[in-house]
């Protein structure tokens, strides 16, 4: 990099890390030079154009753009520049590598402190936002705020905190003896009474996202993986008293039965939609309901569970999702549905988030709309369609640069070279 690019990222640093103790006394201001730029909107990319920075937000972008006299420039003309991505379904403080057995031998304690380095990782991978649909005590939240004050470094987080469970189902500690117990906090609601209770209980505590366990699940020891566990009236209750307090409601559904019910209910996604049918599908278009949609976490999670410890069981019913990803995301997307970007990473490494993009590409979508799974059509699920998911005037600079054209190879999303959040650089070739 030219000695003007290090200049310019010296004074984006040098204001990150005095941030807490003064507030700037004027806006930062630079520009970008960019050899190719995706703006997440689906527009053609725009060839050697320039983006202007100004304080955490774009001033403006083009090929027409002049750099103002005296203006800090960073050089990324060698490379492919895109908003920076977001994750519809991350569990940032957990890591499935850990094993079967961490569930009893960590606490969320634990799970604080790993959600640190979880998140590193994850904003140099690119994903300058994310949706974390489940996480023990609270724990989102701790770190959603620490990101936010500038402590340790992160993507954007809107928090789910616990997710709600029936007794017994996906959310609940199940296989055990009878006399275990579990003193921390859960998310375990039975009834229209309790499950209005717990969202208030999550909000009040600091939930951006309500999330709802609608089916079975593969990583619990019931004995399905995507039977219904909630009737048609405690889901309705739960979506109605998540509204009047302004959350959005995300459904862990794998089967039809329960996609169906939580659609009727009005969530605003179905995370994972493994066994979608074409009704299911068809309530979806009607009601906007966007899918979203994770894969490639559960062909890792197939191939390692054995090795972590996990039981043949889980194994099994692992098995069943592997073997149903590709035809409920090919219906989804012949039916029309929304689909936005989902890993459900803490079941995949985090970091390597961006390999979801693979499974989209092999299964019928072009490179472009991909990309716009994990742009405007994410930013449109968090409510934030008008602040992130491009490259415009007015929006956040939340950018991303590659070395290769992810429109000519997908995988280039994989090596993200350059992250900046907020206009704050904080990852350099």
């Amino acid at each position: 990099m030219r000695p003007i690019i290090l200049a310019a990222t010296a004074l984006l640093f040098a204001h990150h890390a005095g941030a807490q103790a003064s507030a700037p006394t004027a806006p930062r201001s630079f520009a970008i030079r960019a050899g190719r730029v995706i703006d997440g909107r689906g527009g053609p990319p725009l060839l050697n154009a320039v983006i202007l920075v100004n304080g955490e937000r774009i001033s403006a972008v083009g090929t027409n753009v002049a750099i103002p006299a005296g203006m800090p420039v960073i050089d990324l003309s060698k490379y492919t520049v895109l908003p920076g991505l977001i994750d519809c379904h991350d569990h940032i403080t957990e890591g499935a590598e850990a094993g079967a057995a961490a569930q009893f031998r960590t606490s969320h304690v634990d799970a604080a402190i790993r959600g640190t380095v979880y998140a590193k990782r994850t904003l140099d991978a690119g994903f300058t936002s994310i949706r974390n649909l489940g996480a023990p005590e609270f724990t989102d939240v701790a770190l959603r705020n620490a990101i936010n004050a500038g402590l340790i470094p992160g993507p954007r987080i809107w928090a789910g905190t616990m997710i709600i469970s029936a007794t017994g189902g996906h959310g609940d500690v199940n296989g055990l003896s009878p006399y275990y117990r579990n003193s921390e906090a859960t998310g375990i609601a039975d009834g229209v009474d309790e499950i209005r209770a717990k969202v208030r209980l999550l909000v009040k505590r600091g939930a951006d996202v309500i999330k709802v366990v609608a089916t079975a699940g593969a990583s619990s020891e019931e004995e399905s993986v995507d039977a219904a566990l909630y009737s048609q009236a405690e889901l309705d209750a739960l979506v109605d008293e998540a509204k009047m307090w302004g959350k959005k409601v995300a459904a862990h559904a794998h089967g039809a039965e329960g996609i169906k019910r939580a659609v009727r209910a009005g969530v605003a996604s179905i995370e994972h939609g493994t066994f979608l049918d074409e009704e299911g599908a068809r309530l979806m278009v009607e009601r906007g309901t966007y899918l979203s949609k994770d894969s490639y976490d559960d062909r890792w999670f197939w191939e390692h569970a054995a090795a972590l410890g996990y039981s043949q069981h889980i194994v099994d019913k692992l098995g069943k999702l592997v073997q149903g990803h590709e035809a409920s995301t090919k219906l989804a997307m012949r039916m029309g549905v929304k689909i936005a970007f989902a890993t459900d990473a803490g079941v995949l490494p985090h970091g390597e988030n961006a390999k979801q993009f693979r499974d989209y590409v092999a299964w019928g979508m072009t490179p472009m709309a991909a990309i716009m799974t994990a742009t405007t059509s994410a930013a449109d699920l968090l409510g934030a369609a008008d602040r992130l998911g491009a490259i415009a005037p007015g929006y956040l600079a939340d950018l991303i640069a590659t070395s290769d054209n992810p429109l000519a190879d997908i995988t280039a999303l994989e090596r993200v070279r350059f992250v900046m959040k907020g206009g704050v650089v904080v990852k350099l070739p």
